[in-house]
């Protein structure tokens, strides 16, 4: 199958985006690293009248330190998130994550902002962007905003940007997990998104932060607080297990899903305490 005619724009910059975008507003979408997006013209769940390729864009291709704050562009693509040099000082939980998303020839194409704009619920990069309390930077003729990964993400395939907005970046909080950062899928293949992930940071004092994607509409984060015993935590995770619920598909039954939780999330935490310990 293939798309429907539309309007291929490359525009100069990124003032010239926003303007493309004012203009055609919800007719619009934006291509970055069209990893997701062209499935999806060819499959006919979206119909664009414009295309507005923003992959390009200098002012978007940067990874920079802002503050405690790492900054990756909008056109950064992942593998270029993997290989830079400061990763996995300053960012141990994604250096986990990332090799996780899709396959190295995906990676090359695909964008980071990209991922997080598409919100599957079982990708890694939204379940990282939830664990790690970051922000998504939006721009358009109006101004620019910041949204938190709370405010963000809205349900699965569903985010809060508005049609006339471009995220331009994505800010990660820099050396959250320093003290030990643990990660871990279970899909059908490796590359093939994820039936059931969990993320895991120390969160500083003993305390954790544990994300777990796949099983709700959206990336699930609850902290556990320092010194929890085992007994405790076993049922903060059958808590939570339960409180996501679960879905069935050809891949996995909701009940799989849960049991899935309940086994990779206190494997994961072991990891991230033996490494802060």
């Amino acid at each position: 199958m293939k798309p429907v005619p539309f309007t291929y724009l490359q525009p100069d910059d990124l003032g010239e985006a926003v303007e493309a975008l004012a203009e055609h507003g919800g007719d619009a979408r934006i291509l970055a690293g069209g990893q997701s997006l062209m499935a999806m013209l060819n499959l006919r769940l979206v119909e664009p009248k414009a295309l507005i390729d923003i992959s390009q864009l200098s002012e978007l291709r940067d990874i920079r330190m802002d503050g405690d704050s790492i900054v990756v562009g909008a056109a950064v693509t992942q593998a270029e998130l993997l290989a830079w040099p400061e990763l996995e000082d300053k960012a141990p939980f994604i250096a986990r994550a990332l090799p996780w998303v899709g396959h190295f020839q995906t990676r090359n194409r695909g964008t980071v902002c990209g991922s997080i704009a598409h919100a599957d619920p079982s990708s890694e990069l939204p379940l990282s962007l939830a664990l790690l309390q970051g922000e998504v930077v939006l721009k358009s003729k109006s101004g620019e905003r910041r949204l938190k990964a709370s405010e963000f993400q809205t349900g699965m395939l569903q985010t809060a940007k508005r049609d006339d907005e471009i995220i331009t970046a994505v800010r990660f909080p820099a050396r959250v997990g320093a003290k030990g950062a643990g990660f871990e899928e279970v899909a059908r293949r490796h590359g093939d998104f994820a039936i059931v992930s969990v993320g895991v940071v120390a969160a500083g004092g003993g305390a954790l932060r544990l994300a777990v994607g796949g099983v709700a509409d959206r990336p699930t984060c609850i902290d556990l607080e320092a010194g929890i015993s085992d007994s405790d935590l076993k049922g903060r995770i059958e808590d939570l297990a339960w409180q996501l619920g679960g879905y069935d598909d050809i891949h996995a039954s909701a009940r799989f899903r849960r049991d899935l939780v309940r086994r990779l999330a206190p494997k994961v935490i072991s990891e991230v305490r033996a490494c802060a310990a």
